[in-house]
């Protein structure tokens, strides 16, 4: 909503900046009326000198630095209103009453300029007044005979200097309501230029107009104005209902997946039906994917828990039952038959022990960080103690991959354990490596796997051996370790026995 709102009070806010607008035309409008005296300040001399006005009737001494510089044929005159930082004036003061009488031959010329000023104001729209040198109007208005001398920037071009003003606008009539916004509408310009002859002041033209307003255009064209308002209006909703397609409501929905996942709802688990943005998909893609892996890791976690209290059942209730016995029928036993029992307690609590070891080592490799470590095979094997029976045979010793020798030494003895549980007497470890991966061969010359069984010989608990003392867990310990350092761990295809292959990181 914020965003929508700012967008669309853009176009409010650019009102504001038509303030740079406004003093453009502030300087424009000066510009223009610099123009206009300047041609006239040419007639007016050229009337003077005809009339023979000698330098004795002329005014104030031009300043030096008012004048060319010698050598240049130009001396322009820059337009330096500026409406942000020079003070808008009162109305203009009106002309004061004097007993001075200006000279005929002004006065004639301020007539035969007065015509041509009236001309001129018709398709400029300024107002024009000529004063002679003492301030006194000559021509360009009906208060010819009164003077403006006190008034400032008249003063100024008493003196010989160009001078300008920016002063408060006297209303005819009441302005529209919009015209409050703008500055420049209640302004008028005026600009009083000296007249320079024979270096020094002939008279001042004193002109002034209202420069032209963007607000009075736009109220002036009202009509498009609210064309365009509505225009935007309309974008700012297509924006609006862009947001809610592509963003809030695949967030929404995100969401109310989110709270029925937490509850347990399995067909939540499912694509968005509005993926919005490209983003937005991805990120409901992967928000699924993680749903999803969090669920298998639950549904894994139930099993797991199912599975590690079958197996601890078993070896519980078995020594529960034997320890009964001897307790409740032990002086009857024979010796042979409470040397049994008390064999099959020890079995069972070595096969807990066993099976609660494996569950740590399993527990350990899930958790591992794999770090910076590596180690070579041969460090590893040289940790291996071979099982009674079974004889280790190593290639690619020097071989190193990115797992510390300990974590290595579990892996290969799993195998070797795994190995004896099915009657093998030779275990073969092969490592080879292209700079970037470790290959490691695994295979013994034992029984093998059964076709059936090679899809679940990773997973937990699954063993063939149960009543040999196996437990099921071994595999999936190198599977989890392997994993964990950024490898992978499967079967391979050999002609007897079983066979395995470790991809390991290089180091």
């Amino acid at each position: 909503m914020v965003i929508l709102v700012s967008v669309l009070a853009l176009p409010l806010f650019g009102m504001f900046f038509f303030r740079l607008y406004e003093n453009q035309l502030v300087r424009q409008t000066e510009s223009e009326l610099i123009a206009q005296s300047a041609a006239l300040s040419a007639i007016y001399v050229r009337e003077l000198r005809q009339k023979g006005v000698t330098a004795t009737q002329l005014g104030s001494v031009v300043p030096a630095d008012a004048l060319p510089a010698p050598g240049e044929p130009y001396n322009p005159i820059e337009p330096s209103l500026d409406l942000a930082s020079d003070d808008v004036f009162g109305a203009r003061p009106p002309s004061t009453p004097t007993d001075r009488v200006p000279l005929p031959e002004f006065r004639e010329s301020g007539a035969l300029l007065s015509d041509i000023m009236a001309e001129t104001q018709e398709t400029t729209l300024a107002g024009f007044r000529l004063l002679d040198p003492n301030g006194i109007v000559i021509g360009g208005s009906d208060e010819i005979g009164t003077s403006l001398a006190k008034i400032p920037e008249v003063a100024r071009a008493l003196s010989g200097r160009y001078a300008s003003a920016m002063r408060l606008r006297v209303l005819n009539r009441e302005p529209p309501p919009i015209y409050s916004m703008s500055r420049g509408t209640s302004i008028r310009v005026f600009v009083a230029m000296p007249v320079a002859m024979d270096g020094r002041v002939a008279g001042v033209f004193y002109l002034s107009r209202t420069p032209s307003n963007v607000i009075k255009h736009l109220y002036g064209e009202r009509g498009k104005v609210a064309l365009a308002a509505g225009a935007i209006l309309l974008t700012t909703l297509l924006i609006g209902l862009v947001f809610v397609r592509t963003i809030s409501r695949p967030m929404h929905e995100m969401i109310d997946r989110t709270r029925r996942i937490a509850a347990g709802d399995r067909e939540a688990i499912r694509p968005l039906s509005h993926h919005g943005t490209r983003e937005m998909a991805l990120l409901g893609a992967a928000f699924l994917d993680m749903a999803r892996k969090l669920q298998a890791r639950t549904d894994a976690l139930k099993s797991f828990a199912t599975h590690v209290s079958h197996e601890l059942k078993s070896p519980l209730t078995s020594i529960q039952g034997a320890a009964e016995l001897l307790r409740d029928a032990g002086a009857d036993m024979s010796d042979e038959e409470r040397r049994r029992f008390t064999q099959n307690i020890v079995n069972d609590a070595g096969r807990l022990t066993s099976l609660v070891q494996h569950l740590l080592e399993l527990a350990r490799a899930e958790a591992i960080d794999a770090g910076n470590v590596s180690t070579s095979v041969g460090e590893a094997l040289d940790l291996v103690v071979p099982p009674p029976g079974l004889e280790i045979r190593a290639t690619g010793r020097t071989v190193r991959c990115r797992m510390s020798a300990q974590n290595l030494a579990i892996v290969l003895g799993n195998f070797a354990e795994n190995s004896v549980q099915h009657g093998a007497k030779v275990l073969s470890v092969a490592a080879e490596t292209n700079d970037e991966e470790v290959a490691i061969l695994v295979s013994d010359d034992g029984e093998g796997i059964a076709q059936g069984n090679r899809d679940r010989v990773f997973m937990p608990f699954f063993t063939t051996r149960r009543d040999a003392g196996g437990t099921g867990v071994g595999l999936s310990i190198v599977a989890a370790l392997v994993s964990a350092h950024g490898g992978r761990a499967g079967l391979i295809e050999t002609s007897q026995g079983a066979g395995f292959e470790l991809h390991l990181p290089a180091s």
